[in-house]
């Protein structure tokens, strides 16, 4: 750890306020979230500016599914709430074992065994599926006119969100953000993990992420899609609310891309792509988006 930089000296304080040695700490990823591996196998996970409501949920969510006997990532016992250093929240956690991103058969599982589970006392609050959306898309690198149609299109979703007919009962705790690399999956246990998003709302918004994946990307093959529909037990683009929330999902990864290439230009080549299919520019889906790395 170089201890000079701006993210070691936030670690070394959230450490210390924690009670938790700092000394030989490994960078494990750099983006919205720090995340640190400290001696003794545990990971520090440092959040965003003002997101400590969002450390909170995070760390009920993962005692919730604990004592569901739901494999997922443990929050350590002590300190039992994040603690807060310099406005950004730090919650410590036990690292998982050696493991890789889950499969779409057995993100299906998870997220069945999820949906299937009933909601903690006290409740998470209601998915909003536009969180940050209007920050990102006012800090992008963009010129009026195609600021303009971002928000408008935003303003349409919305609308249609508030319109949208969803099933006739009690909403689901859903993770929120259900792709592959939230599954971790060890030689033993597939883990669930990252609950920033976690709350009640439409099972289906957790398997649009995997549907977007087949027909916006592309990346899903079809037999691939088919075993995680069977998995799962239902295929969310039947039911007629899919196109909705598949905008929705396609405006958050587009929203997604500018962010980063703001921060990487290496990006932007796929930030204005994904800007142009949204507008009509490139014909029908699959689209051909491609990861960003």
């Amino acid at each position: 750890m170089d201890c000079r930089s701006p993210a070691a000296a936030l670690l070394a304080e959230a450490c210390a306020a924690a009670g938790r040695p700092s000394a030989g700490a490994e960078l494990i990823r750099a983006g919205e979230n720090t995340l640190w591996r400290l001696p003794g196998g545990v990971v520090a996970r440092i959040g965003r500016p003002g997101q400590l409501h969002v450390a909170e949920r995070e760390l009920t969510v993962a005692r919730w599914l604990h004592r569901h006997r739901v494999p997922a990532v443990r929050p350590l016992g002590h300190p039992p709430v994040p603690v807060a250093v310099r406005g950004r929240p730090a919650t410590f956690w036990h690292e998982l074992p050696p493991h890789r991103p889950g499969t779409a058969v057995e993100l299906a599982a998870a997220l069945r065994r999820l949906h299937g589970l009933p909601p903690p006392e006290g409740g998470l609050g209601v998915l909003d599926p536009f969180v940050r959306l209007p920050e990102r898309i006012a800090a992008a690198a963009l010129d009026g006119p195609d600021r303009r149609r971002l928000h408008d299109r935003l303003a349409d979703l919305r609308t249609a969100w508030r319109e949208l007919a969803l099933p006739a009962r009690p909403p689901h705790v859903v993770h929120g953000d259900a792709w592959s690399g939230n599954l971790a999956v060890t030689a033993t246990t597939a883990h669930l993990l990252d609950f920033e998003r976690t709350a009640l709302g439409p099972a289906e918004w957790d398997l649009t992420t995997t549907a977007v994946g087949r027909h916006t990307f592309g990346t899903v093959p079809p037999r691939t899609y088919a075993a995680f529909c069977a998995a799962y037990g239902a295929d969310v683009t039947e039911w007629p609310g899919y196109p909705v929330l598949r905008d929705i999902r396609e405006l958050r990864l587009t929203c997604y891309a500018l962010q980063q290439s703001g921060a990487d230009p290496r990006h932007r080549a796929q930030a204005d792509y994904r800007l142009a299919c949204l507008f009509g520019e490139h014909g029908p889906r699959p689209w051909g988006w491609t990861a960003l790395g």
